[in-house]
């Protein structure tokens, strides 16, 4: 991932809404119109209980953030997480979840001795 594309991921997910969502998302349930991995716009505002003008405005976010895709079918968008995109984030965040290397030891300070 570049740079520019992990600022965007972490951004996105630092909105605790935007975390529900993806959440959701994670496991939808069945709703009136979602499709298998796929959840429609409208079944977000009932679990989310958030005006579906909110809901856009975030999914734009996680959209750009590429954590999220959307597919347009009819008046409707059905969006489904980016799994790959997850995958490359948690590849980022690898290295900070090992072990603390010791730093190397300083060596002691010397002393110098006044000129008499």
């Amino acid at each position: 991932m570049t740079d520019e594309e992990v600022d965007l991921v972490f951004k996105a997910l630092a909105d605790p809404v935007r975390r529900r969502i993806v959440q959701v998302l994670l496991r939808p349930d069945a709703a009136c119109c979602s499709d298998g991995e796929q959840v429609c716009a409208c079944d977000l505002e009932g679990p989310l209980q958030l005006a579906q003008a909110t809901i856009s405005h975030h999914m734009k976010c996680l959209t750009l953030a590429n954590l999220v895709v959307g597919e347009k079918r009819g008046r409707w968008v059905y969006y489904r997480l980016n799994h790959t995109t997850f995958r490359q984030a948690a590849s980022w965040l690898g290295p900070f979840g090992k072990t603390a290397v010791e730093p190397a030891k300083a060596a002691p300070p010397t002393v110098r001795r006044r000129a008499a």
